[in-house]
């Protein structure tokens, strides 16, 4: 038996800042975008890879009090999004930089040996970025 990760979610609070920032800043490609009523999900993955995607997705939770309590951890950047790599790390990050993307660590040489940054999404979303 072999078992991968396919796809993971990641919380949207307004999903038209978040496919600019994920499509447009990230260079991620749509493959996917359901509206249902007010809900909305946005499968998105980087160009040539078919066999992992992230999920876009504006619906928090059932009960509108534990929608709330999302909302706050969030804005508060408690949630992370996900860990991506390019192999040009400083050139992405001017450009979320450029783009004003809200900056809480440039890149740096962690001790662990991964040289990497991270930034907030347009809904709060820690998104770590590795260089490749």
């Amino acid at each position: 038996m072999t078992i991968g990760v396919s796809r993971c979610f990641v919380a949207a609070t307004e999903t038209e800042p978040a496919l600019s920032f994920y499509r447009d800043l990230l260079e991620l490609e749509v493959i996917n975008d359901v509206a249902n009523g007010e809900h909305r999900w946005i499968t998105l993955a980087a160009p040539g890879q078919s066999d992992f995607s992230i999920v876009l997705s504006n619906y928090l939770a059932d009960a509108p009090s534990d929608t709330e309590v999302l909302r706050g951890l969030l804005a508060k950047g408690a949630l992370s999004a996900a860990h991506f790599r390019t192999d040009d790390l400083d050139g992405l990050f001017a450009r979320l930089s450029q783009a004003g993307v809200e900056v809480l660590e440039q890149p740096t040489d962690q001790f662990w040996g991964v040289r990497d940054c991270a930034v907030r999404d347009p809904s709060g979303n820690v998104v770590r970025i590795d260089q490749a």
